[in-house]
């Protein structure tokens, strides 16, 4: 589908770096959007002290007035949730499926493609920026950098809004931006 329509999207795209403020910044946009569902994407890892930490940051933050999804499955998510959504962050849809082959990944990426242009309703997603310098030396952490990288270029080209956020500063890229030819 991966026409862009800014008139019909709901979509609002942030993005930035580690710790830049992007899920701070799409929960203060959340915030004026009534009966918004929270979508965490992430595997549990309850070892990790340091990740569970963070999550319990992230819920401290959120209004209790908000829904909560916490889940790996996005696709089925969009499917069965109709209201406002929060995504943060899209990296987790990518580890979710990091081991499938291109084929089924770009299969992947057009279902949830669609099922995002269809939203009527507002729908905020959080990317993370991780491909500005660093290459792995691992063959799963660059086809990583490589799918987060095209899939936010694709998200970015549905979105009637998009930000990146650095050092704690949202900059809307839509009004200092052209899109570039492909």
């Amino acid at each position: 589908m991966e026409i862009k329509d800014n008139n019909s999207s709901n979509i609002i795209f942030i993005t930035g770096g580690t710790k830049s403020g992007k899920s701070e910044f799409a929960e203060y946009l959340g915030g004026n959007v009534k009966k918004i569902t929270y979508i965490a994407l992430s595997e549990e890892r309850p070892e990790d002290d340091n990740w569970q930490k963070k999550i319990l940051q992230h819920r401290k933050r959120r209004p209790k007035t908000w829904g909560l999804v916490e889940t790996n499955n996005l696709i089925n998510t969009l499917k069965a949730e109709d209201g406002p959504l929060l995504i943060d962050s899209i990296g987790g849809f990518i580890m979710e499926s990091i081991n499938e082959n291109d084929e089924v990944w770009e299969k992947m990426v057009y279902l949830l493609l669609d099922l995002l242009i269809i939203r009527i309703e507002t729908t905020i997603i959080v990317g993370e920026q991780v491909g500005w310098s660093l290459v792995s030396e691992y063959e799963i952490g660059n086809k990583y950098i490589e799918r987060l990288g095209d899939l936010q270029k694709r998200i970015t080209k549905l979105s009637k809004e998009n930000w990146l956020t650095l050092n704690g500063r949202a900059i809307k890229l839509d009004n200092i931006s052209i899109e570039i030819p492909s």
